[in-house]
C-alpha cells in the first residue's frame, strides 16, 4: 500500500468524552511520513486513549483519526496491518511461551522470514522459551516489543514502550528505535519519560488532563538563540552590582549571592568582558531541557487562569 507523504497520521478535533472531565478533548495533531513524534504526559493524561483512537479500538464522541487516509474506527483492520503496536497494558493470549506468540504473530502478519525477530531477541537479551503466565513485566515488554518491530511496518505505535525496561535494555531500546526512524518508520511514541523523547523525536506534544497543550520542534529546544546562566558572587557587593549591568535575570537566591539569567548567544563575549570587574565563585550553563519547556507553558497557563 503506497504511504501518504504528509499527513500519514491525522487527528482531527478528536473527543472521547468519558464524563466527569476524563477522556480527551479537541484534539488535532498531524504527523507526516518518517516523522518520530513523542507524546507525553502524566498517567491518565489522555495519551492511551488518543492512540486505542488512532488504532480504532475506540469509537470517538466526536471528531476522527485517520491513518493513512483511512478513517481508524471503520477500517481497524487495515490499520492494523501498516502498524507495529506495543501497547501500555499487554495481556497475551493463552499461549505456553514468547516463541509460540512470536510465531502467532508472524502468521497474522504473514510474516515468512524470522531472521530480524531473531536479531531484536539476541539485542534485547529475550528468552523467547520463556513461559508468558510467568514473564516479568520487563520480558514482557521486549517480548511485545520483537511482535510489533519484526514485520518491518510503515508505523509504529508505541505506548510507555520502556515501562518494566532496566536502565540497560531502555537504552538498548532506545538505540533499535533510532534505527527504525532511520529507515523512514514513522513512530508515535508515548512516555512520561521527557528524556527518552529529547533523545529521540523531531517533535514532541504535551498532552494534559485530556486536551494537547503545546507540539513542540527538539530543533528548538536544542538550538535556541539564547542560554542560561547560573553565577554565584564570593560577596554581596559583586552580587548587588551584576544586579545593575543590565542583563535578564530570571532567578535570584540571595542566600547564595546568586543569579540565574537569560542571555543572547551573541552577548555572551559581553557578559564574560563584565564578570571580570566582579568577584565571581562560579559561573555554569543551565541545560534548558524539554521537560523546562513544558513546565514554563504550564506555569504561563496556572498563571492565566489565576
Amino acid at each position: 500500500m503506497e504511504l501518504k507523504e504528509n499527513g500519514l497520521i491525522e487527528i482531527k478535533n478528536l473527543t472521547k468524552d468519558y464524563q466527569n472531565n476524563r477522556g480527551i478533548f479537541d484534539i488535532n495533531l498531524s504527523i507526516n511520513k518518517g516523522e518520530m513524534i513523542g507524546f507525553v504526559g502524566t498517567n491518565g493524561s489522555g495519551k492511551t486513549t488518543t492512540i486505542r483512537s488512532i488504532l480504532g479500538f475506540i469509537k470517538p464522541t466526536n471528531g476522527c483519526a485517520y491513518v493513512n487516509g483511512m478513517e481508524s474506527w471503520k477500517n481497524q483492520d487495515k490499520i492494523a496491518k501498516l502498524v507495529g503496536y506495543v501497547p501500555g497494558e499487554i495481556a497475551f493470549p493463552d499461549l505456553k511461551t514468547g516463541v509460540n506468540f512470536i510465531k502467532s504473530q508472524a502468521e497474522y502478519k504473514e510474516i515468512t522470514d524470522l531472521s530480524y525477530a531473531d536479531s531484536l531477541i539476541k539485542e534485547l537479551q529475550l528468552d523467547p522459551k520463556a513461559n508468558l503466565k510467568r514473564m516479568s513485566k520487563g520480558m514482557k515488554q521486549k517480548t511485545a516489543l520483537v511482535a510489533a518491530l519484526m514485520a518491518d511496518s510503515p508505523i509504529i505505535i508505541l505506548d510507555e514502550p520502556t515501562t518494566g525496561l532496566d536502565p540497560l535494555m531502555r537504552d538498548a531500546f532506545l538505540s533499535i528505535i533510532k534505527r527504525e526512524h532511520e529507515k523512514g518508520k514513522t513512530i508515535f511514541m508515548s512516555s512520561h519519560m521527557f528524556n527518552e523523547m529529547e533523545d529521540t523525536c523531531d517533535r514532541v506534544a504535551l498532552i494534559s488532563n485530556g486536551h494537547i497543550i503545546d507540539i513542540v520542534n527538539m530543533n528548538d529546544i536544542k538550538n535556541r538563540s539564547v542560554v542560561d546562566f547560573k553565577i554565584e558572587f564570593n560577596d554581596k557587593e559583586s552580587f548587588e552590582k551584576f544586579k545593575n549591568m543590565g542583563f535578564k535575570i530570571i532567578r535570584i537566591q540571595d542566600d547564595f549571592n546568586q543569579y540565574t539569567i537569560e542571555i543572547e548567544k551573541d552577548k555572551i563575549n559581553e557578559l564574560f568582558i563584565k564578570l571580570k570587574e566582579l568577584d565571581v565563585k562560579f559561573i555554569s550553563e543551565v541545560k534548558y531541557t524539554l521537560e523546562k519547556h513544558f513546565k514554563e507553558i504550564m506555569e504561563e497557563r496556572q498563571n492565566e487562569k489565576e
